[in-house]
């Protein structure tokens, strides 16, 4: 047995289910891979385990949530030969599993990565850092890495729900220049993402038509502020059913864009706080991942 593959695991994420499938979890890898176990103890390590030592190996694999993921393929990105990733989902809100289509059963996911197959997945990169599914600022941004970790393992999804939920009477909007492909636009706006993705926080889900992981556009989402309670839910209706009124919700596609504030806003890149910025310009790096995702793309989960 040549292949070698890298294993990151982070014990923090979710329920702490790893303990249950762990030992199931390397029984199914090891029929074709010799893998080595890194857990993660801290923030950025997931990003640092990769980056230092991905590639050594000819698969690397983490297990973990959304978080993790995004550390993980920071850091692989970050390296020479850009080895294979594998994802065993095992967080809470979970937006990149659903958006791969990957089952939500560990050993499954495990399983996929044998059988499954390779496609390249864009990054984003936000000023220096980066990030694998959503930069965004405004309403309901801040729920992810705002939420107690203690009820996100009580409730699981249910706690960005209501951390959404209570952040309403907070909303407060912003006047923004954005800049993209040679157009611009300007208004007031409580909430922008820049996303490649179908879900946000578990909260906000993008059509499945406007979203292609590979093509090298990010989807841009820009609601604007409304001006009273009944313009408010009109604006959640349109995005809880995706139907986007221009009046209200601005929904395109671009390469690289550029935000410019009047003052700093709070940014939050793949559910973790993004520092606050008066200007920032985010740039696609098309097919910058090679990943292993179900065979069928319209897998059933399982």
């Amino acid at each position: 047995m040549d292949k070698k593959l890298m294993l990151i695991v982070n014990p923090s994420a979710g329920k702490g289910g790893y303990k249950s499938h762990l030992g199931e979890i390397l029984n199914i890898l090891s029929q074709e891979y010799l893998p080595t176990v890194y857990f993660t103890q801290r923030e950025g390590d997931a990003a640092r385990y990769a980056r230092q030592h991905g590639s050594q190996y000819d698969l690397v694999v983490c297990c973990g949530g959304d978080g993790t993921l995004s550390e993980t393929m920071s850091g692989l990105v970050q390296t020479e030969n850009n080895p294979v990733l594998g994802y065993i989902p095992m967080g809470t809100a979970n937006d990149m599993a659903a958006t791969l289509n990957l089952p939500k059963n560990p050993v499954q996911a495990a399983k996929t990565i044998l059988q499954g197959r390779i496609e390249s997945i864009d990054m984003g990169k936000f000023g220096e850092e980066y990030f694998c599914y959503i930069a965004a600022f405004g309403a309901f941004t801040q729920v992810s890495y705002q939420t107690p970790v203690e009820n996100k393992r009580a409730l699981g999804h249910l706690a960005y729900v209501i951390e959404g939920l209570l952040s309403l009477p907070k909303i407060v909007s912003h006047h923004v220049t954005v800049k993209y492909d040679n157009r611009w636009v300007e208004g007031e706006y409580v909430f922008g993402s820049v996303t490649n993705s179908l879900s946000v926080a578990g909260l906000v889900k993008l059509d499945p038509a406007l979203v292609e992981l590979g093509d090298g556009l990010f989807e841009v989402i820009l609601v604007r502020n409304p001006n009273n309670l009944i313009e408010l839910r009109r604006i959640l209706h349109d995005i809880l059913t995706q139907t986007y009124d221009p009046e209200y919700v601005t929904v395109f596609h671009s390469r690289k864009i550029t935000f410019t504030f009047e003052q700093p806003v709070a940014w939050t890149r793949d559910g973790e706080a993004g520092g606050d910025h008066r200007e920032v310009t985010l740039n696609n790096l098309k097919g910058a991942i090679k990943m292993i995702l179900p065979q069928e793309k319209q897998a059933k989960q399982e």
